[in-house]
């Protein structure tokens, strides 16, 4: 598999609420970002909208099937549209738009994406996941999807 086509196998799983599987494309400690600031080079010096560990991903996949999870009823149908990449290793940067639909509502995502991956026989694994969204400086009304 080739990173590319990886990249393209996560957000097929997500479009799909294949939660467990997509979680299981990351190594154990791996770090999942979404920085709150536009060129934000540290997530620990200024808050964050997400930055997780592997622990707190997997809350995370268990808080979308937990059915008291009201905020996060129904589960939101996705698009999610990766383009624009570029391997450098494997070190592999991409253009994400994620089209989220939930509560009659439609809601457009852009972000740049960053994926460090590792080997993992003849796929990969994420050790890290930015994702900078382009309006991430602007109002947000509370992300419930996984990006």
């Amino acid at each position: 598999m080739t990173p590319e086509e990886f990249l393209f196998h996560e957000a097929r799983l997500l479009d799909e609420q294949r939660y467990e599987e997509w979680l299981a494309l990351f190594t154990d400690d791996a770090t999942y970002w979404v920085p709150l600031e536009r060129a934000q080079k540290d997530p620990f010096e200024t808050s964050s909208i997400i930055h997780d560990d592997r622990t707190l991903l997997e809350l995370r996949v268990k808080q979308l099937r937990h059915p008291r999870a009201h905020a996060r009823q129904p589960l939101a149908r996705t698009v999610h549209q990766v383009s624009n990449v570029a391997v450098d290793g494997l070190k592999v940067n991409s253009n994400l738009v994620v089209l989220e639909f939930r509560n009659e509502k439609q809601r457009i995502y852009g972000a740049l994406v960053e994926h460090k991956l590792r080997r993992k026989g003849d796929s990969f694994q994420i050790a890290h996941k930015r994702v900078d969204l382009v309006n991430s400086e602007g109002e947000l009304d509370g992300i419930a999807i996984l990006l």
